[in-house]
């Protein structure tokens, strides 16, 4: 068995699309409608389908879970998280340093799901 990816599921694709690809810089990679996948390998896909696949009862999708993120790592830190405040995009938390030494800002996506931005290391 080979691990593909992370899958999210988001509200509105294109609203969705908008945010990954102009705001986050992400390329896409296939497009299958209600399902759409990046070239860092992780995909987006549209609640209303999602809910048909996983069927009855199964079907309740939680928002700001804060559960889990989506990390993407950038050289200039300071200048994505204006960018991110100019366009009033929601942050968990600003700057801060972890623990290992590095530096990260944690944002929401238009679903509520965490992004972490880092800066690159190493």
């Amino acid at each position: 068995m080979k691990y593909m990816c992370p899958l999210i599921v988001v509200k509105d694709i294109t609203v969705s699309r908008k945010f990954y690809e102009k705001v986050l810089g992400q390329k896409l990679k296939h497009d299958f409608g209600e399902n759409v996948v990046y070239e860092g390998d992780f995909s987006i896909h549209l609640e209303e389908h999602y809910k048909k696949l996983l069927g009855n009862g199964h079907n309740r999708i939680l928002k700001k879970a804060n559960n889990f993120e989506l990390y993407f790592e950038t050289k200039d830190l300071e200048k994505v998280v204006q960018e991110l405040k100019d366009i009033q995009i929601e942050f968990v938390h600003g700057i801060k340093e972890q623990p290992w030494g590095q530096r990260v800002a944690r944002i929401y996506d238009p679903d509520h799901h965490i992004i972490e931005i880092g800066e690159v290391i190493g």
